[in-house]
């Protein structure tokens, strides 16, 4: 077996089930899941007819690149959305279609990355632990930035070491933020490009909650919009990575694409056609039509928005918690040690949660995610709503 696989540790939320294995759930409660930020909101009814008009496509070989039809409706969404010019993304070079942002991850460290036991793959912390592993099995380290209150919960990349930035080879990052919901500013992305530029690194960049923001205020900047802000039109050392899960309520439909650098997609695009993970017909088929349309998508935000409003009204007098810039996660700071709160919440008011530590890495003996938790907010309203009532009542319990 690849002897790399014995460094990669347990998904959080493995920790999460040997943490409250002993657990009795008060079982007077109906449980309340805040713990897998999987959406629970209805999928667009129109997407899933056209999987079912089109399921004799079940018949056909897909090819890895996907239809030209769903690459063109990428880029349109892109261009539209981050306000890049006419033209600038060609539907050929620089979009491929991806089975979910996860595998796509995962599988671009894998070609990007040359394995070298001085190499880095650099990502912020907390983080999502599939950055920590892509980087594990590509034969390089893992390197972590804090992310917290003291810098906004975006790293300071200011601090970062000349020598670290020589090492790296593959910047993630995540904007929104996965817990934080902290969204990266452009002039931060300017000069990152700067400076991948200066030290010859790739930017990867995770925008999977770039559509869940509150209604009325600016949508989230993206690194192609920084791109573009730089007139850097092949988009050199950049790509990034998109998902229908949240955006659209689809998680089970497993679409996402990933854009950017030709130069980049090109080698990229050679590894997918090996590592058989081209999106069957009848769901590139369907992720056209959740593409094209943005309806859906703003209710979505409504909906969210309105949980926001509702458990922070709740939640507000009793813990320390901000809303979040964007995505559908709140990240409080709890009044006892983050995993016995975890463990006494489900035990006495039957409301699951992710302790903060388990989605960070201690770096020098400091977990930035130590002492918090993770609250997705995607049960029902009026769950969520019940869910921080119970919290509220065990907080003043304490």
């Amino acid at each position: 077996m690849n002897q790399d696989l014995q460094q990669l540790q347990p998904y959080p939320f493995e920790k999460l089930r040997a943490l409250v294995a002993d657990i009795v759930p008060n079982p007077e409660l109906s449980p309340i899941s805040l713990s897998i930020g999987e959406p629970k909101h209805d999928s667009p009814a129109f997407v899933l007819e056209t999987v079912a008009a089109n399921l004799d496509k079940a018949a056909t070989y897909p090819s890895t690149a996907g239809l030209l039809a769903l690459r063109q409706g990428i880029a349109d969404w892109l261009t539209q959305r981050f306000q890049l010019p006419a033209g600038m993304l060609d539907a050929d070079r620089h979009v491929l279609p991806v089975t979910g942002t996860r595998e796509a991850l995962f599988s671009f460290t894998q070609a990007v990355v040359q394995r070298d036991p001085q190499g880095l793959v650099v990502s912020p912390n907390p983080f999502y632990q599939i950055y920590e592993g892509a980087a594990l099995l590509a034969g390089v380290q893992p390197h972590y930035l804090a992310c917290d209150a003291s810098n906004g919960f975006v790293p300071d990349f200011d601090d970062v070491p000349a020598e670290i930035w020589r090492r790296c080879q593959l910047l993630f990052i995540c904007s929104p933020g996965n817990p934080t919901g902290a969204v990266t500013p452009l002039a931060t992305l300017q000069k990152l490009i700067a400076l991948a530029d200066e030290y010859d690194f790739v930017i990867a960049s995770d925008e999977c909650y770039s559509e869940i923001y509150s209604p009325g205020q600016p949508a989230p900047v993206g690194l192609l919009q920084a791109c573009a802000s730089l007139g850097r039109t092949d988009f050199s050392r950049c790509v990034v990575f998109h998902s229908l899960s949240k955006r659209s309520n689809l998680p089970g439909l497993r679409s996402g694409f990933i854009a950017g650098d030709a130069r980049l997609l090109a080698p990229y695009l050679t590894y997918r056609t090996y590592h058989g993970c081209a999106m069957p017909v009848q769901t590139q088929l369907a992720s056209l039509a959740a593409w094209q349309d943005e309806h859906h998508v703003a209710i979505n935000r409504d909906l969210y928005q309105a949980k926001f409003n509702a458990v922070l009204d709740i939640l507000g007098g009793v813990m320390d918690v901000q809303r979040p810039d964007a995505g559908f996660y709140l990240w409080p700071v709890t009044p006892i040690d983050d995993e016995t709160f975890t463990r006494r919440l489900l035990a006495e008011q039957n409301v699951a949660v992710v302790p903060g530590r388990y989605l960070s890495r201690d770096v020098e003996g400091y977990n930035p995610g130590a002492g918090r938790v993770r609250l997705a907010l995607v049960a029902p309203l009026a769950d969520c709503i019940e869910a921080a009532q119970r919290i509220r009542t065990f907080i003043r319990s304490l």
